[in-house]
């Protein structure tokens, strides 16, 4: 939670320097905020930097990108959060191939707060994953791959190697 939103900080340009906790078991994110109480939850606290950066368009531009990126964006906390299992990880990679199908970005044409924290967040499985694996799920392989070459996204994070000529050969 915390490291993703110092990564966040950094990718939209912001100063950094924020403080940040984390509350129960759950390690649920915390900003501490100068006036005031502190603002709870990984999303939360990451559509107040995008909006801070002044980045709004991350967020979506039409009620309808809005309503995607939201919904990607619990998904992310809900489910990639949640999931432990080899099963969790089954599913939650085939319902992203299954929804990256004929899209770019999770939002359809535009990169948004959901591709970045998503990436963040199924960082640590990609890296894991056999090319047997990752053929398996070649629209997330392709989605990911464009991600982490996105300027600004990857950091520190280690480079996922992907065989190219896969991704890009239409299967079907």
């Amino acid at each position: 939670g915390a490291a993703e939103l110092e990564l966040l900080e950094r990718l939209l340009g912001l100063p950094g320097g924020n403080k940040y906790g984390v509350q129960g078991q759950r390690k649920v994110p915390v900003l501490q905020t100068n006036n005031g109480p502190g603002l709870t939850g990984l999303m939360t606290i990451a559509a107040h930097l995008v909006r801070q950066a002044k980045k709004d368009q991350l967020l979506g531009n039409t009620a309808e990108e809005k309503a995607v990126v939201q919904q990607w964006l619990e998904y992310r906390v809900t489910r990639v959060n949640g999931g432990s299992s080899k099963e969790d990880t089954r599913i939650i990679l085939k319902d992203l191939n299954t929804h990256l199908e004929d899209k770019v970005y999770l939002a359809g044409n535009i990169f948004t707060l959901a591709d970045i924290l998503m990436y963040y967040g199924l960082h640590h499985i990609m890296v894991d994953l056999t090319v047997q694996e990752k053929e398996k799920y070649l629209n997330v392989s392709r989605w990911f791959n464009h991600i982490q070459h996105y300027p600004g996204v990857r950091q520190h994070l280690s480079n996922v190697v992907f065989i190219k000529n896969r991704l890009y050969t239409n299967a079907h």
